[in-house]
């Protein structure tokens, strides 16, 4: 099977699996009120640009980045399926979104994730591509149950 990354809009009839277990990933360890996560719809406003990881034509991973100002994005709504995870599909994402970030005229890439033992994967991969933990960026506040994370990508 071949696996490729596009873009696509997050309201592709066959996402709905991913959407899901992202959906819950999000709520299982984590209060509500410290949940950043965006939904399909918000997913396709302007400023974001959305991808999709394919093998073979079933969507496996998804992840995106929205644009803060000119030179700043952050990044939103990565997900692997647990049952395709430790194929490297979620490295391939970042890189993948680092690198349309980068041609897209984005020096900065910053993003929100859990600090939960659950988010520890997320974090190590984030740290192994280079992020490096942040203070709080636009208009987020502390929070124990959140880690933010920073790279220049320009």
């Amino acid at each position: 099977m071949a696996v490729s990354i596009a873009a696509e809009s997050p309201l592709t009839p066959d996402l709905g699996l991913l959407f899901e277990r992202h959906t819950a990933d999000m709520h299982a360890d984590t209060p509500p009120e410290s949940i950043h996560m965006m939904d399909r719809g918000a997913l396709e406003a302007p400023g974001i640009s959305f991808f999709v990881l394919r093998d073979g034509g079933v969507p496996l991973a998804m992840g995106a980045f929205k644009r803060i100002d000119g030179t700043h994005a952050e990044i939103k709504s990565m997900h692997v399926l647990a049952e395709h995870r430790g194929r490297g599909l979620s490295r391939a994402m970042l890189d993948h979104l680092v690198a349309e970030a980068r041609a897209a005229g984005i020096l900065r890439l910053s993003l929100e994730t859990g600090s939960q033992d659950a988010f520890a994967p997320a974090r190590g991969l984030y740290a192994r591509a280079g992020f490096l933990e942040c203070p709080p960026f636009d208009g987020y506040v502390l929070d124990p149950n959140s880690v933010y994370m920073t790279r220049l990508i320009g």
